[in-house]
């Protein structure tokens, strides 16, 4: 028997001691708002149906947030034999090899490659429900809580960019392309903080080669994106450079944090005072007005960590990756965070 849901009243008592009890009550202050303007069943599906996405993703990825994540796209049309797909499974093992999880959309192709290759206890399946059936590949669907079945793709697409660490796109058709584009856009305009993105294809495959260049040069050219946005892409000939670019993505740089004041990067251990006086003298043209202070401000985990504070000009993302590129570029002493750069959060010292 389901259980009878909670008067209002008495849920209302049971969040009077939530931290998060202001957020809570807004929340519910829209629905009942919305009660009043959707009056149509299709309104309430749709609301019904996003929340309860939202509800499953939560509860799917909450136990396992300390833990980075790599996103890995490509066709679903690979075949098992294809070159393509024996890397995207090559992706996978040396992703769990790394100490990452893997997430994918669940399907066939490169998503049930890589979900192989870093098998069910290290992958996550993000698997949408269509008109016509699709099954989540056998490597997933074996992976119990870490399957999601989503009802819309735009609540799909906010867990893929908001749990995963890193993307590694292989070859694939328009949802691939998509995919990717919406990754890049909201890196671009901040809101989501900065990921690798890194392209990858089997040797003599040329999708990757061509027209991704020709596309930004002309972007560039007419003034469309910036002289450093191409930098927010990266390209890797083999599995083991895409896992390595992505962990030295995160031996320093920990992750951002938008503030009053600018913006934080987050990192795992602190920067000397001639680091400090390296990045005044080349990232100026990061600035909107300040300088460049160290500081310290709390992760998601509440853990103190330390930062590098400023006034960001948000049109200069790509240079921002420049930045971080340097800043994990620093000789800095060895510690058990840069010795981890898979975990968000190391909260007890690994051997």
């Amino acid at each position: 028997m389901t259980p009878a849901s909670p008067s209002l009243e008495g849920l209302g008592h049971s969040l009077v001691n939530n931290p998060h009890r202001l957020l809570i009550e807004r929340s519910l202050h829209s629905i009942l708002e919305m009660a009043s303007i959707a009056d149509d069943t299709d309104d309430w599906q749709l609301i019904c149906g996003a929340l309860s996405d939202l509800h499953e993703a939560l509860a799917a990825f909450h136990p396992h947030r300390t833990t980075r994540k790599v996103a890995v796209f490509g066709s679903a049309r690979s075949l098992p034999e294809s070159s393509t797909y024996q890397l995207a499974e090559e992706v996978g093992r040396e992703a769990m090899a790394s100490g990452f999880d893997v997430i994918t959309g669940a399907g066939g192709g490169v998503m049930e490659a890589a979900n192989r290759g870093a098998g069910a206890e290290h992958s996550f399946g993000l698997n949408i429900q269509l008109p016509f059936e699709q099954e989540p590949n056998p490597y997933v669907a074996a992976a119990g809580d870490r399957l999601v079945h989503f009802r819309y793709f735009f609540t799909r697409k906010l867990f893929f960019l908001r749990e995963s660490d890193a993307l590694v796109v292989l070859p694939g058709g328009f949802g691939t392309l998509d995919e990717l584009f919406e990754a890049l856009t909201l890196i671009q305009t901040g809101r989501t903080a900065p990921i690798p993105v890194v392209l990858l294809a089997p040797p003599g495959h040329e999708l990757w080669q061509g027209w991704p260049q020709e596309l930004l040069t002309g972007l560039e050219r007419d003034g469309l994106i910036g002289p450093d946005d191409r930098g927010l892409l990266s390209q890797a000939s083999c599995a083991s450079e895409a896992i390595e670019l992505i962990r030295h993505f995160y031996r320093v740089f920990h992750t951002t944090r938008v503030t009053d004041d600018g913006l934080e990067l987050l990192l795992h251990v602190p920067l000397a005072e001639a680091d400090l006086l390296a990045i005044r003298s080349g990232f100026q043209d990061l600035l909107r007005s300040g300088d460049f202070e160290l500081g310290e401000s709390c992760d998601d985990n509440d853990r103190l960590r330390p930062c590098l504070q400023f006034d960001f000009d948000q049109r200069r993302v790509g240079r921002l990756y420049q930045l971080i590129a340097a800043i994990n570029a620093l000789d800095l002493p060895r510690c058990d965070d840069l010795i981890h750069p898979e975990q968000r959060s190391c909260l007890e010292p690994q051997p």
